[in-house]
């Protein structure tokens, strides 16, 4: 270490004077600057009166309630999480003025399909429709009541909220199964898609029913159930819905 003082005096001795002046710029331009853009308080005071000054616009779902028998009925239905505002738009002025100011009722499809409208990002189970097919040029409140959205008939086939997944399997080698030969459909998943899930199969051997050799399946492609994929589950590596070997 002191052969390499010895050999580079002059370039430390410039690096020190350029830390010195770096340090000596940050602290002069720290002090020109104004108090508002360097004190964390100042700052945080500003943003404070800046939000309060706006005017209120929001009164919030439970202030309905005081005067809407349909408030009780959200409660109970699929809406419940949504607040009355995220629909009727902001109602502030509503309730400081119930006579004269009004909140919005939306009656166009458009509106709904907000969040209905097909989206493979939706998770699954939540209802989803194509609006070109579904009871086209009708009001959804037609057939749904906003504040209870129960449809007017279950569907009673699986491609009513897995319309991809239907599509799918249409064009694969499974097509010919139906549903409920890998799945157990609980009754209440019908109507509880998201609390009441179906059954998925959890063993090796469920596969292997039909694709084990030794299987009584005829013209399936048969493996060795107890050395092929080592310990991991068929569909771990084969997609169900369309199995195909890669």
């Amino acid at each position: 270490m002191k052969n390499f003082l010895q050999r580079f005096p002059d370039a430390l001795v410039r690096l020190a004077a350029v830390f010195v002046v770096l340090f000596a710029g940050v602290l002069l331009v720290q002090s020109l600057l104004p108090p508002a853009w360097t004190d964390t308080r100042l700052q945080q005071q500003a943003t404070v009166e800046r939000e309060t000054a706006r005017p209120v616009r929001y009164a919030g779902s439970d202030v309905c309630a005081g005067c809407h028998d349909e408030y009780s009925v959200k409660r109970q239905g699929y809406h419940r999480n949504l607040s009355c505002e995220t629909c009727h738009g902001t109602a502030r002025a509503h309730v400081d003025n119930s006579t004269e100011v009004k909140p919005s009722l939306p009656r166009l499809r458009e509106f709904c399909v907000r969040c209905h409208a097909y989206d493979r990002s939706r998770p699954t189970g939540f209802p989803q429709i194509n609006p070109a097919a579904h009871n086209p040029l009708k009001a959804c409140i037609t057939c749904h009541d906003p504040h209870d959205p129960k449809p007017p008939t279950t569907p009673q086939e699986c491609r009513g909220c897995h319309a991809e997944i239907a599509r799918t399997k249409a064009l694969s080698a499974h097509v010919q199964l139906e549903c409920t030969t890998c799945h157990e459909v609980p009754v209440g998943h019908k109507t509880s898609p998201r609390a009441v899930l179906a059954s998925i199969p959890k063993e090796r051997e469920f596969c292997g029913r039909c694709h084990a050799k030794g299987s009584l399946v005829r013209e399936t492609p048969k493996v060795d159930i107890e050395a092929h994929g080592e310990k991991y589950l068929c569909w771990q590596c084969h997609y169900p819905h369309m199995p195909e070997v890669k």
